[in-house]
């Protein structure tokens, strides 16, 4: 089974705000086996638009990624997101 991969691109707009938003999201991740390949940091751009986080999180399907997305828990997580940061997200299928 091919895993899945969350792509995420934020700007943060409130730095304590997003504190909120990692600890609330932790919950998910953690009962959708979610795995930080890149979690921020340094970025190089190639060309387009770009934000200042990126994100990448494996999971073990790409069905557990769109669970965990869609799971209750992370529901209020990006409820919380929302509100302080901008983001693009997307769920990919691995090879």
């Amino acid at each position: 089974m091919a895993k899945g991969y969350w792509i995420a691109r934020v700007d943060i707009r409130d730095p304590e705000g997003y504190k909120d938003y990692v600890s609330a999201a932790k919950v998910a991740f953690e009962k959708y086996g979610a795995t930080f390949l890149a979690r921020g940091g340094a970025y190089h751009k190639l060309e387009g638009e770009v934000r200042a986080r990126n994100v990448v999180i494996e999971f073990p399907s790409m069905q557990a990624a769109i669970d965990c997305y869609n799971s209750p828990e992370y529901q209020i997580a990006a409820g919380i997101r929302q509100k302080v940061a901008d983001a693009e997200m997307v769920v990919v299928e691995g090879l």
